[in-house]
């Protein structure tokens, strides 16, 4: 009887304080509407950072079950690693920093991500024809050149544009091909697949060549390439540390507890040691387009914001269908309910794990890189945007895909409103008031996950 009456009278305080909320934020609308679209604006953009950082999270969250606090590094791996290869663009011609001993450690984590990558994905097709040893040796070659071509990436940033366009090309022909042969495959189930593998060669290696000539050709290109490499960089330093760290300390440990001081630990180094490279001073990212605002509505909106805003909901989108319409995401969601019984019936749950921890990091990064366009960054960003994410996922419905974009829109429309009438360093505080009120009335958020 007690415990309903508690539960009742919980439920008529969250009624309350939200029917106050609402008609506050009506107040406020009434007594200036271009202010209050502005408001609206400034949270769409500032929650879709929030929304890709809830995204990446929920989808390692809701495979594995345990709080990746590398997250956070990412993130802020993502901002620094365009800073570091694109400062010159603010400095007047300069690079700030370019350190061999850092290129170093990254071309060691892409030959080994590249590696293991290659030989998981040609062992099983090649077991019974080539001995172990030469797939290895062919891995470890394979992933040797994927390294030194990291090393010339990272140590000639100037000349990125020129250094990655063949990649580029490369990237775009089998594209094309992929493409036009799965689409083949659809309309013509049973029919050789030849003519279309001949055409869709000819016509991807064409456009390659062609996008590859005019990356070259255009060093502005070099920004929009470095939140690439930089997204690369974030995903492979998560795959090998899940690879490298936490398979083993899943199989013994056994316990989340472990993992979340083992991710703390990966956390706070990061961020110590970007603090060293960097030194722990505000850092601006060079301007990308859209940075020139326009009047709409009595609000200046930029175009760069609309941008972040459409990066979030093709974010949302790809991994909608990812997950729902792909043997990997049903791989996904089967470890997600129970990685034992995935194990059982055949699906070799390290490397999808794995896959799933790269694709996280790479939202988590590229989160960061929009959210350091808009404002400077500092090291210690990544634990901010982390628990920026950690709430949006909560206010959403944690371990939910649907709750993770509402969230995260939602998080970014009740900061700006929040501080309408307050100083702009109340957000964190209005954040974490927020999650507090949601963990009390709500813990199961918005979008609860079934």
């Amino acid at each position: 009887m007690l415990l309903r009456y508690r539960d009742n009278h919980g439920t008529l305080l969250a009624i309350a304080l939200t029917t106050l909320a609402a008609l506050y934020v009506i107040w406020k609308i009434t007594q200036s509407p271009d202010q209050a679209t502005q408001f609206a604006f400034n949270g769409l953009a500032v929650g879709a950072v929030y929304a890709l950082i809830a995204m990446g999270f929920t989808l390692v969250y809701s495979t594995v079950w345990f709080f990746d606090l590398y997250y956070g590094a990412a993130s802020a791996l993502g901002a620094y690693g365009v800073f570091y290869l694109r400062s010159h663009d603010t400095l007047g011609g300069r690079y700030e920093v370019n350190e061999p001993i850092l290129n170093l450690v990254f071309v060691a984590v892409t030959v080994g991500v590249v590696a293991w990558a290659f030989h998981t994905a040609f062992e099983s097709r090649l077991r019974g024809r080539l001995n172990p040893t030469p797939i290895s040796a062919i891995a470890g070659f394979v992933g040797a050149a994927a390294g030194v071509y990291m090393w010339f990436v990272l140590s000639n940033p100037a000349s990125i544009h020129s250094i990655l366009s063949p990649a580029v090309g490369v990237i775009v022909a089998l594209l094309v091909i992929w493409i036009l042969h799965a689409g083949y495959r659809q309309v013509f189930p049973r029919a050789s697949a030849t003519p279309v593998l001949i055409v869709g060669s000819v016509a991807g290696i064409a456009l390659g060549a062609y996008c590859a000539l005019l990356i070259a050709d255009a060093p502005d290109s070099g920004l929009y390439l470095s939140w690439g490499v930089s997204c690369l960089l974030a995903g492979m330093v998560s795959l090998a540390l899940y690879r490298g760290l936490y398979v083993h300390m899943r199989e013994q440990a056994r316990s989340p507890l472990i993992m979340l001081v083992a991710s703390l630990g990966i956390l706070l180094a990061i961020t110590a040691f970007t603090t060293i490279i960097f030194q722990s001073a505000p850092r601006p990212l060079p301007d990308a387009f859209g940075s020139m605002p326009w009047k709409v509505a009595g609000a200046n909106i930029k175009g760069f914001n609309v941008f972040t805003i459409a990066v979030a909901v093709a974010g949302f989108a790809f991994l909608l269908l990812l997950l729902k319409t792909t043997a990997f995401g049903k791989a996904v969601r089967a470890i997600g309910d129970d990685e034992e019984v995935s194990k059982v019936v055949g699906i070799n749950t390290t490397v999808v794990i794995a896959a799933v921890f790269f694709i996280g990091a790479i939202y988590a990064a590229m989160g960061g890189i929009l959210s350091g366009h808009d404002t400077a960054i500092q090291p210690r960003m990544g634990l901010l945007l982390l628990l920026k994410g950690w709430i949006a996922s909560v206010v959403g419905g944690i371990g939910n895909l649907y709750g993770a974009i509402v969230g995260g829109f939602a998080l970014g429309i009740v900061e700006q409103f929040g501080i309408w009438d307050l100083a702009g360093e109340w957000k964190d505080a209005i954040s974490f008031v927020l999650l507090i009120l949601f963990l009390s009335f709500w813990p199961n958020g918005l979008l609860p996950r079934k």
